[in-house]
């Protein structure tokens, strides 16, 4: 089960880091198609920081403490800081990678749950997944890819 608890401990870290550099995204955007970038990056950073709360009590549930220190997410986030200010399409280019960092780790986590039978919270991994692979079209799609 320890390994099923540090999974979920990188999921929400990971989830915490890509909401926050996505909002960061927000703040920070310029170019012509301000208005559009602004609320895009909105739409995700809003979605994925709706799920960090559940990950977080799904990790209580398991009996184990959730992490919420920047220090603890840097330590289990692979997602790398963002300092500079990209050009928008580059941000949109980031985000997508770390999008895909997010989905590996839930999936990483879904298999552990499903050998724990940790049906719920499998479920709830599994709608998760399912809301990044959404991300990663709209990130894509921007992109022209």
């Amino acid at each position: 089960m320890e390994q099923l608890v540090d999974a979920m401990k990188k999921v929400l870290a990971d989830t915490f880091a890509l909401y926050l550099k996505t909002h960061y995204f927000h703040w920070n955007v310029t170019g012509p198609n301000f208005p559009q970038y602004h609320e895009f990056f909105q739409n995700i950073y809003s979605e994925v920081y709706g799920a960090v709360d559940r990950i977080a009590e799904e990790i209580r549930a398991l009996n184990e403490y959730a992490p919420g220190s920047f220090e603890r997410y840097k330590e289990l986030s692979s997602i790398k800081d963002q300092t500079d200010i990209p050009a928008a399409n580059e941000m949109i280019r980031v985000l997508m990678m770390d999008n895909l960092i997010v989905q590996q780790t839930l999936m990483d986590a879904y298999k552990l749950a499903e050998q724990y039978n940790e049906i719920g919270l499998s479920n709830f991994l599994q709608d998760r997944y399912d809301a990044h692979k959404k991300h990663g079209w709209m990130l894509r799609a921007t992109l022209g890819q």
